[in-house]
């Protein structure tokens, strides 16, 4: 069994995009909302500050305590969504209960949505194919593009129909002509398809859940699922378990993790072309 290093991926992209940010004639920015201080939902946005600046992209907080309202929040976007040279803007989730998620989401200039949460962006990605993707969805086909398979002889299982990774990556796998099955909590013989599976996609957040006996000899497996486990993140996959039937796995940490921040930061330089007017 081989790893997918998705660490090693996303430095390679961060250096081609480090180019790419050098040759623009501004420095674009690039914004995290974070409301209340949850100390994971922190670690995650310093790590995108220091990936974003890594590349020659500014980075800015927009740090609000867990008491905001919602329409305090609306009131910051809009006022978010008038910087100028700012090519994209995030909320890093969840939110406090009391805030309406969506609305917040929907209020984000969909030109600056690079996490394409909001509805405008969300219709565009399924209708009309539009520059920004689901990032972490992104990340998964990376990784598989990494491994230079011919999909088209492969079956492809998703495991999860959630909107961050199992319906966006099920969407390009099928905008690519490939046969998906999806396997969910109400799909009948779901261990017979799992079984059957050349490639897995999993984004179930069911820690350490796809064990050896329910691979088949060969799998490549994409694990995008997180979960807590006695303080620690894991993912879908059971590596040790899989390690004699998988040909290929991406571990969690260390897989789709790093390579979605850089093809969120990807999603950030598409936006500063579009204001330099230009459709390279």
């Amino acid at each position: 069994m081989q790893i997918i290093d998705g660490r090693k991926i996303k430095e390679e992209i961060l250096n081609e995009l480090k180019n790419k940010v050098e040759a623009l004639p501004f420095p674009p920015i690039f914004c995290d909302i974070l409301v209340g201080d949850d100390a994971v939902s922190a670690s995650y946005v310093r790590i995108k500050e220091r990936a974003a600046e890594s590349i020659g992209i500014k980075f800015k907080a927009a740090t609000f305590p867990s008491s905001v309202t919602t329409e305090e929040l609306l009131y910051e976007i809009d006022n978010l969504n008038r910087v100028p040279l700012l090519c994209g803007i995030i909320v890093q989730l969840p939110l406090p209960a009391h805030i309406d998620k969506q609305a917040v989401l929907d209020a984000i200039d969909p030109k600056l949505d690079v996490d394409c949460l909001g509805s405008y962006n969300n219709d565009i990605f399924y209708n009309q194919g539009g520059e920004i993707g689901y990032p972490t969805a992104l990340a998964c086909m990376k990784l598989l593009d990494s491994l230079h398979l011919n999909l088209k002889e492969k079956k492809i299982v998703v495991l999860g129909r959630g909107k961050l990774v199992g319906l966006p990556v099920t969407h390009i796998l099928e905008s690519r002509g490939l046969s998906v099955s999806v396997v969910h909590s109400k799909t009948e013989n779901s261990s017979e398809i799992i079984l059957s599976a050349d490639v897995i996609i999993s984004a179930t957040g069911r820690g350490h859940s796809i064990t050896g006996d329910m691979v088949k000899k060969g799998v490549v497996i994409i694990d995008a699922g997180t979960s807590e486990d006695n303080g620690s993140v894991i993912g879908d996959v059971d590596v040790p378990s899989v390690e004699e039937k998988a040909s290929f796995v991406s571990p969690t940490p260390g897989g789709v993790g790093p390579v979605t921040v850089a093809m969120l930061l990807e999603n950030v330089y598409k936006v500063a072309k579009t204001k330099l007017g230009s459709s390279k």
